[in-house]
């Protein structure tokens, strides 16, 4: 057979997304700030929707909305709007144009619909225009922080370096990472820039100077001997400790570094304490504001002997079919092209408005859910925390498994005992000699409670923290306690222990 490129066609089945429901999943997986942003996109891209902006009502308002609300109230046996697109349920291009009357009635409904969602699930009122102002203000006024590197490179600007000097300056600074180490030696740059070493270290050795202490090192001793060489402490004990003994200090082998200092374990363990007040990492200041941003997306509230769930409705935008539109496509001298344009995008607008109501509803059932199951925690703490799978409440809630991951991803719950992620709640379990069942999270708690309360000259081993769960009815491997100790970064009792 002749080899060659040769074209051939075939028809295949394959399961793919489509578009709408792509969007419908991201917009369930998005947090609020970035569903925020993704709805304010999307206002963009279609010119039939728009924000319907929420102000403060007056008492006479209020009255004619709470019975508009009870005339338009839906069924509560009624079953949930469901977000599926299905294009049998959408006008067909083979109808006339200008037969709007039943897509218009749709829309009326859905608005209502949406309005209902909205008001049943107490909306806070949006800011005032002033406050609103005032707000981004205060966010154009932030400005980005001074990196360590251009910190450096100003401090060699106003420093006595000749030019020829600064240029080599300037290439050590490129070397230094975030945290203030130089991550090239000598040698290394000596090679790569064909200047001698006697030259670069030179520079080097003026760059440790700089601000802040520290900084240039090409390791963790040399980073502490500069910081004590500084403040003038050559010859201290910390300094020969640092100087002499690092591995050492490293394990904590206090009786060992007495031992070859010359001094008492009790001098050693104060001048052990003063070295860990120094600073590993000098461009900690330096590094950019990671700080998140959360805004919880549930909020649970005790009233009276219940908790109440609501979801946070305040930063999604309230959106509806721009009228202006809908009197466009009304008009009998519209083109068939404009109609369709139109219709297009209504329909697309409508398909966000429901997905909208479908994700605040999925995320409402799903915290419901999990209030019921972790009752115990919102009332008493971490330590009662019960296991509890996604299968489990996906059971309950009526969706796939995978639609709670995506419902809980990067979402937050304000609770009596303060915010944790949603995913917080999911955790797996660990059986006690009683048949209940203890979250992995609950023993976590137990060991680090357990080491928080030790005497530090005599720390708890792993076996002897199996011991002391065995006593409370937890029977776990001292294997696993190890796991679990090391996830809390927590050191060995050999590391832990004070002399």
């Amino acid at each position: 057979m002749a080899q060659g490129l040769h074209l051939s066609q075939k028809m295949t089945l394959s399961q793919v997304l489509a578009p709408q429901l792509q969007q419908s999943l991201a917009l369930l997986q998005a947090p609020t700030l970035e569903l925020k942003a993704m709805v304010e996109q999307e206002l963009q891209q279609n010119p039939v929707l728009e924000e319907e902006a929420v102000t403060e009502m007056t008492p006479e308002e209020k009255e004619d909305l709470e019975a508009e609300e009870a005339a338009h109230t839906a069924d509560p046996t009624e079953p949930p709007v469901d977000v599926t697109f299905d294009p049998a349920t959408e006008k067909s291009n083979s109808e006339p144009a200008d037969d709007f009357q039943a897509e218009f009635d749709r829309l009326t409904q859905l608005d209502q619909e949406w309005r209902d969602h909205f008001a049943q699930t107490n909306i806070p009122m949006r800011q005032s225009q002033e406050e609103e102002e005032k707000r981004q203000f205060m966010f154009d006024s932030l400005v980005a922080g001074t990196s360590l590197q251009e910190n450096l490179l100003e401090q060699i600007r106003l420093s006595e370096l000749t030019e020829e000097q600064r240029q080599i300056g300037q290439m050590i600074v490129g070397n230094i990472d975030d945290y203030g180490y130089l991550q090239s030696s000598v040698d290394e740059l000596a090679f790569a820039t064909n200047i001698r070493p006697e030259k670069i270290l030179d520079v080097l050795k003026v760059i440790q100077t700089f601000h802040p202490p520290g900084v240039g090192a090409r390791g963790l001793r040399e980073c502490l001997l500069l910081q004590l060489e500084r403040d003038g402490k050559q010859n201290t004990l910390e300094y020969r400790i640092v100087s002499e003994f690092m591995e050492a200090l490293g394990k904590r082998r206090i009786p060992e570094i007495a031992r070859g200092v010359g001094e008492t374990v009790e001098d050693v363990q104060k001048a052990v304490a003063r070295i860990g007040n120094l600073e590993p990492r000098p461009g900690r200041a330096f590094l950019p504001d990671n700080n998140q941003y959360i805004l919880p997306e549930v909020f649970v509230q005790r009233i009276g002997h219940d908790f109440v769930v609501s979801t946070n409705n305040e930063h999604i935008p309230h959106l509806r079919i721009s009228n202006t539109y809908k009197d466009l496509m009304a008009q009998a001298d519209s083109s068939p092209e404009v109609r369709e344009y139109i219709r297009e995008k209504i329909r697309a607008g409508k398909f966000l408005i429901k997905s909208l109501h479908q994700r605040q509803q999925t995320i409402q059932n799903i915290a419901n859910e999990i209030v019921k199951r972790q009752r115990e925690f919102m009332d008493k703490g971490v330590a009662f925390l019960k296991p509890l799978t996604m299968v489990q409440v996906a059971e309950v809630v009526g969706v796939h498994e995978t639609t709670v991951s995506r419902a809980v991803s990067g979402k937050y719950m304000e609770t009596p005992q303060g915010i944790f992620e949603m995913k917080y709640f999911f955790t797996s379990g660990i059986q006690t000699a009683s048949g209940v069942g203890i979250s992995n999270t609950s023993v976590k708690e137990m060991i680090s409670d357990m080491i928080k309360g030790e005497e530090p000259s005599k720390p708890l081993s792993d076996e002897e923290i199996v011991k002391l769960l065995d006593q409370k009815g937890i029977k776990i491997a001292r294997r696993t306690v190890a796991k679990y100790r090391s996830e809390l970064n927590i050191l060995p009792s050999h590391l832990r222990k004070v002399y």
